[in-house]
């Protein structure tokens, strides 16, 4: 059974940093794009970021362009969400995904295949 589990949120001032990690277990990814997801209150899920199976290709919402880092480790079959300079319209509940066929790096929810339980971020002002 696969199991993505994200880890990392919490409370921060803005301007602070969060690093995000997803472990995935249930079989190896190490072929598949993997990606960040988020939902604000009210809102629907938006695309944050995405990483290729080697590491070679990332692709990032314009909103966290520049701010925001994603990375993973096969070895750990995890994926990582380095958030720095981060905005209270950043505060949201964050989840990873994975899209099974290594298909680019997609940016819709319907691309990817299985998904965490995700973890709340809140970022004051």
């Amino acid at each position: 059974q696969v199991q993505l589990v994200e880890s990392g949120g919490g409370l921060v001032q803005a301007g602070g940093s969060l690093r995000l990690s997803c472990a995935a277990s249930g079989r190896t990814f190490s072929r598949s794009t993997m990606g960040w997801f988020r939902q604000a209150p009210g809102k629907e899920r938006e695309f944050v970021a995405a990483i290729t199976w080697s590491g070679g290709m990332t692709y990032y919402a314009d909103s966290v362009k520049g701010r925001f880092t994603i990375s993973r480790n096969n070895a750990k079959n995890a994926v990582y969400l380095q958030m720095n300079s981060l905005k209270p319209e950043d505060t949201a509940v964050y989840y990873c995904a994975v899209e099974s066929y290594g298909l680019g790096v997609p940016t819709t929810n319907s691309e990817y295949d299985y998904w965490g339980q995700g973890t709340q971020v809140t970022v004051s002002s």
